[in-house]
């Protein structure tokens, strides 16, 4: 069985040699270069491919193995295994039901996409930006206030976390799904007292400011515009649960 060819890495400075190793076999891996049960390069092809000494190429080796990345069978060779289910972030999100759940939500999302939002400033790639821009005239394009809307504001939140070269910040996001959109599980305008078509122009001006600064790689105005956009959802809610109680 031939060992998969993989690119030679890029120049890279790396004070441990061995990571080095491990950082480009997962990069090869992720990029589909190396699929679960392909075996990896020898030894020696890996020692000529980095420049690198056979005891770095060992070490690389028992770190993927501690990682569950590989597998070595002896005599054989070593072979990349499958990854292993992503474990539960301890958040269900079908519990996301009541006002209060959908305000805690809130909350988390501030601390999170506040940061993301500022790295994205800092990291995004043009294409990324063609990204984002592509996903705020998806929305801006679809009935105001129809259930489309919800999917096309997850998909704008989700292209800005992965503009942040985080993926932790995307994978958050895609684990709570269309529960990080208030209107996904209340209706926002209605409970605000606001005529929908305002309360998504409003939306969308939000997400403009949010777009502009990611655009002029402004991370601090990338932060403040989406503290801003996701403070505004949290007091309108706010606002309707005190109104809500003040009858009860």
């Amino acid at each position: 069985m031939n060992s998969p060819t993989i690119a030679a890495p890029p120049p890279r400075k790396h004070r441990n040699l061995a990571q080095g190793v491990v950082a480009h076999i997962a990069d090869s891996i992720r990029q589909g270069s190396l699929n679960p049960g392909e075996k990896l390069p020898t030894e020696s092809e890996i020692m000529r491919l980095h420049g690198v000494s056979r005891t770095v190429v060992r070490e690389a080796i028992s770190h993927m193995q501690a990682a569950g990345m590989v597998q070595t069978r002896h005599g054989i060779g070593t072979f990349v295994l499958a990854p292993a289910p992503a474990p539960s972030l301890g958040i269900d999100p079908g519990t996301v039901v009541t006002m209060r759940d959908v305000l805690a939500i809130l909350e988390l999302r501030i601390s999170l996409e506040t940061e993301s939002a500022g790295l994205a400033a800092s990291r995004r790639s043009e294409a990324q930006l063609q990204q984002l821009r592509a996903a705020l005239d998806h929305f801006q394009s679809l009935p105001q206030g129809g259930d489309e809307t919800v999917a096309a504001d997850v998909q704008f939140h989700l292209a800005i976390a992965l503009a942040s070269g985080n993926r932790y910040f995307h994978d958050i996001l895609s684990h709570l799904g269309t529960n990080i959109i208030p209107r996904a599980r209340l209706n926002s305008a209605k409970l605000a007292q606001d005529d929908p078509a305002i309360y998504m122009e409003r939306v969308q001006r939000e997400h403009e400011d949010i777009f502009n600064a990611i655009a002029r790689q402004d991370p601090e105005s990338a932060r403040a515009a989406m503290r801003t956009h996701l403070s505004n959802s949290r007091e309108r809610l706010r606002r309707a649960q005190e109104a809500i109680e003040a009858t009860q």
